[in-house]
């Protein structure tokens, strides 16, 4: 089952996780910029730790590589020792912020309600929201992915309205497959992120639909980004181990378009 492609770009994140120092992460946004050139066809994302967003815009300007955060608070401004805020974002010049993501929610408590707010305060800064949704592996042996995945979007798009579902990026990581090296086969992801567009169909129509962006993530290398991104509903992926490696992320953001026809 499938849902018509639209005009849907493709989009490559790098997600560094607790990697990089500024200067480690500035560097190697300049050598991914010679090393990519012009970017045709795909649009390329890193999202460094929040110490080194600031260099890694500057490093950034004038090529094809935009900078997101990994993470974004709900509020503009307040007494939230240790957060970030959109405006704060926004005004380096981020364009986009991870929220939700699997080791978000294990590590520091990050509920579906805090998903949602996160994704509304994105969306009221004109920062693109990645939203993160996924099981774990008990979930998935119990027969429980698409129960699972579907009320994390849910809860995740929740505080969004229809006209704004455009501007929000969905990301499917299953847990099980997130700096595990087991990746999910390109046919098991298409089903589940089949069944996150049917559901942002009922939710916000068909035009949202057709074309929201949806991505794949976990355990993302050169060697199974064509299986992936050769999949109707896949738009993207979210790459983790591999984003760190300026060679290993440049054959992922030049993955074979199949789909172009």
């Amino acid at each position: 089952m499938m849902v018509e492609a639209g005009p849907r770009t493709p989009l490559i994140v790098g997600n560094w996780k607790m990697h990089k120092t500024n200067s480690e992460g500035a560097a190697f946004v300049q050598t991914l910029a010679s090393r990519l050139g012009a970017v045709v066809g795909r649009e390329v994302m890193v999202a460094p730790p929040f110490t080194g967003l600031a260099d890694a815009i500057r490093a950034a300007q004038g090529t094809g590589i935009a900078i997101a955060a990994q993470d974004v608070f709900w509020e503009s401004e307040g007494p939230f020792t240790g957060e970030i805020s959109p405006v704060m974002l926004a005004a380096l010049g981020v364009k986009a912020c991870i929220v939700g993501h699997s080791e978000r929610r294990q590590h520091f408590g990050e509920t579906d309600e805090w998903v949602a707010k996160k994704t509304r305060a994105a969306l009221d800064h004109n920062l693109v929201p990645i939203v993160c949704i996924g099981e774990d592996e008990k979930q998935r042996d119990a027969g429980l992915t698409a129960e699972i995945v579907l009320g994390q979007l849910e809860a995740a798009l929740g505080l969004v309205k229809s006209q704004e579902a455009l501007r929000t990026v969905v990301a499917y990581e299953p847990v099980w497959a997130i700096g595990t090296g087991r990746t999910a086969t390109p046919e098991a992801a298409q089903d589940v992120v089949f069944l996150i567009r049917r559901r942002v169909a009922e939710l916000f129509g068909d035009d949202a639909a057709v074309r929201l962006r949806v991505l794949y993530g976990g355990s993302v290398t050169p060697d199974n980004i064509n299986g992936l991104m050769a999949q109707p509903d896949i738009d993207g992926v979210l790459v983790g181990g591999a984003s760190l490696q300026v060679e290993a992320f440049v054959r992922i953001v030049q993955f074979r378009n199949t789909r172009a026809a």
